[in-house]
Formats: structure tokens, sequence, C-alpha cells
């Protein structure tokens, strides 16, 4: 199965390491270091033009990515075939 994300963007359920709300992640220096050092890598996707609520970490060929989404974790979590993962 596929998570919508937002704006036609969609992930493999399998390949989601983890979905962060962008709010409460980003206070640590160490997260915001280490998503700097990704969108450096080109490995940083934005589902949306709106201000981002979320971000979802997720295995891709040749590494990870992260998209960041306008929707926030409760509703990506809804939108999950599994919710409780």
């Amino acid at each position: 199965m596929f998570l919508h994300v937002g704006n036609n963007k969609n992930i493999r359920e399998k390949d989601i390491i983890g979905i962060f709300d962008a709010d409460t992640a980003t206070v640590s220096s160490v997260t915001r270091k280490f998503l700097t050092e990704a969108e450096k890598r080109g490995e940083v996707e934005i589902a949306g033009e709106e201000i981002p609520k979320s971000f979802v970490i997720f295995r891709k060929k040749g590494g990870n990515g992260i998209c960041f989404s306008q929707l926030s974790t409760s509703a990506l979590l809804g939108r999950s075939d599994n919710p409780k993962n």
C-alpha cells in the first residue's frame, strides 16, 4: 500500500522509516543538522507549498529520502494502512 502525503506524492508504506512532527522534532539541534545535511545531499522533497507540519523519512533506491508534508502526523497515520505502527 501507499501513503499519500499530499500534492500527488505517494510513499510506499513498507519503505517508511518514521513520521515526525515538524514543530517538535526540529527543536533539537541534532535533528536540524540531520535535515540540513540531507537537504545538501538532495534527499529532501516537499509535498506542497504550504508550511510543513510533518516530515516522513523513507527508504528509496540509493539511500533514504525525506518528504515534508503539509499534513499533520495524525492525519498521515490516519491515512496509513495500519495506523498503530
